[in-house]
């Protein structure tokens, strides 16, 4: 589980982060709101989000989400309590609220049943081709086809976001991490993945990204 958080209170963020490295998490924990990347948010399994930042408001970062069209889940983390801060959070598209003060074990296994809402089936089809998350395995017309590390991770992340355009730099940033790699790198591994699943499977919108049908 990769989550991000946005926490400006330093000593909370920085036992949060501990606590939730305890339990297998991953964290990526930014706590000045001016340097948050919405296009990369989309590279997370879960956003916890404060909506009482330094520099903005947690508001506007869940509006900015969801107007990019990132479906990530995101969990509001509070001190506001009141009914009207919250029906404004869930129209903006918020997928769990939780007010301040809280026991960190309640927010894990939020969590993580936000994560289990998001995952996909272990067996998925894309356009004929089987693609066994479990096995890590991609059947096409009888064969079988096992990928490179990094091509499987791509694959997975063009999964999460089928339909949709996925930005490069949303790419790099979740399976390259902070590795210094360009866009040639993820043009490598897109042909790598068209190789193996059927023609037209991966669109490119040239200068933007790419679209699993």
């Amino acid at each position: 589980m990769r989550i991000l958080l946005i926490e400006d209170d330093t000593i909370l963020g920085e036992s949060l982060k501990e606590y939730l490295e305890s339990q297998d998490v991953e964290v990526r924990w930014i706590s000045d709101d001016r340097y948050v990347d919405v296009d990369a948010l989309g590279s997370f399994d879960v956003i916890v989000l404060d909506l009482m930042l330094k520099f903005g408001s947690g508001e506007d970062i869940l509006k900015e989400i969801r107007d990019r069209g990132i479906s990530t889940p995101v969990l509001i983390l509070t001190a506001k309590s009141s009914i009207k801060d919250k029906e404004i959070c869930f129209e903006l598209g918020a997928d769990d609220y939780l007010t301040k003060p809280f026991n960190p074990k309640e927010l894990l296994l939020r969590l993580k049943a936000l994560v289990r809402r998001q995952q996909p089936s272990h067996i998925i089809d894309i356009n004929g081709a089987i693609v066994d998350t479990q096995s890590m395995l991609v059947k096409r017309e009888g064969k079988e086809y096992k990928l490179s590390k990094k091509a499987w991770e791509l694959l997975l992340l063009l999964i999460k976001h089928r339909g949709k355009v996925l930005r490069t730099e949303t790419i790099l940033s979740s399976v390259w991490e902070d590795k210094p790699v360009g866009s040639e790198v993820v043009r490598a591994y897109i042909k790598e993945l068209r190789k193996v699943l059927p023609k037209g499977s991966i669109e490119t919108h040239k200068g933007i990204g790419y679209r699993l049908k």
